[in-house]
């Protein structure tokens, strides 16, 4: 076995580490203090974007991640780029150079952190492996991605997906009152219509949320009859890049898409911070969504793609098929065009 197939088995086991020790914390301590704020990360970075808020909850994952991979880099130098650790990079073994990594790794410890530290809704460890082109790495470059549900205590089961670029995607589902293991196959949905399915556009943080509750009403009129006393569709403002991910991946949803990065000029015109955006390490498990079938664009129709950053805000659009996605598209660039964005 040669290539990033080699890094597969012990990242899958890494991430039941950090599940367990973050879990364990959950149990363990209070919300007040898994909520505490542990690191105030919302400054510009690099100019272009901001940062996320780290909590204490984060502290938990990022320990148990940074102690695995110093372990599995022992074999081969790794860079591993996340939120929270000095300089927001780092190399590992300590001392090696990050020229002499062969893959570079893009992580989200905890994504989906506030409903998780609220046990609200479950969390996700996000993963991706790219050839290490330094600075030019790019999502597209990902050739393994790995996520891996956090659950909340009073849930036993925990889904983990992962796919190798080119061989589809793959999934367990582990049982934490059994300790068993056993085969989980999803698959996206096939409707090409959005009636009576969930279809979301993103906001759930403040700013602009006028614009694109607009936006979403706009989409539903045009492509669901309204009918009195009934509802044409719903939505889901799952608070997790990855968990909305994987929500398109299990057949759940049908259409999400994320446009804060588009509606911070309208933020600016009212006198308002730049809001809280998508960022790179939010996306670095979206191999795994295309491998499964998912149709991830961004809002121009492009295959999505961004940086290797931390700080790049990322509008992202996914469709759980091609049927579905040419009866959207059209009606969504319609509804931007006319508002400028």
């Amino acid at each position: 076995m040669s290539g990033a197939e080699k890094l597969l088995e012990p990242i899958l086991s890494l991430h039941e580490r950090v599940r367990a020790s973050v879990v364990d914390a959950c149990a363990r301590q209070t919300v007040e203090q898994l909520a505490a704020v542990a690191a105030d990360v919302m400054e510009e970075g690099g100019g272009d974007g901001v940062g996320d808020t780290i909590y204490a909850i984060d502290r938990v994952s990022e320990e148990t991640l940074v102690h695995g991979l110093t372990d599995l880099a022992r074999d081969e130098p790794l860079c591993l780029v996340a939120e929270g650790l000095p300089g927001d990079s780092l190399v590992l073994p300590r001392g090696a150079r990050e020229e002499d990594c062969r893959w570079r790794l893009l992580v989200d410890p905890i994504d989906g952190t506030r409903g998780l530290m609220y046990q609200k809704r479950s969390a996700w460890i996000l993963t991706g492996v790219a050839p290490n082109r330094g600075s030019g790495t790019r999502l597209r470059d990902i050739v393994l991605a790995v996520q891996t549900e956090i659950p909340l205590v009073k849930q036993h089961l925990s889904d983990q997906l992962w796919a190798i670029r080119g061989e589809g995607m793959e999934g367990r589902r582990f049982n934490r009152l059994s300790g068993g293991r056993e085969r989980l196959t999803l698959r996206p949905s096939r409707a090409d219509t959005i009636a009576h399915g969930f279809a979301t556009v993103v906001r759930f943080f403040p700013g602009a949320r006028d614009v694109l509750a607009a936006i979403d009403d706009e989409i539903v009129r045009a492509l669901v009859p309204p009918a009195p006393g009934t509802a044409a569709c719903f939505e889901d403002q799952y608070a997790s890049t990855g968990g909305e991910l994987y929500e398109l991946i299990a057949g759940h949803d049908r259409f999400v898409a994320d446009l804060r990065p588009l509606v911070q000029p309208v933020l600016a015109a009212q006198g308002l911070p730049r809001g809280l955006c998508c960022h790179p390490y939010d996306l670095c498990t979206a191999l795994i969504a295309l491998e499964s079938g998912v149709i991830l664009t961004d809002p121009a129709g492009e295959p999505l793609d961004a940086p290797f950053s931390l700080t790049a805000d990322v509008a992202w659009i996914g469709y759980a098929n091609e049927r579905l996605r040419a009866r959207v598209e059209p009606v969504l660039r319609g509804a931007l065009r006319r508002r400028g964005l």
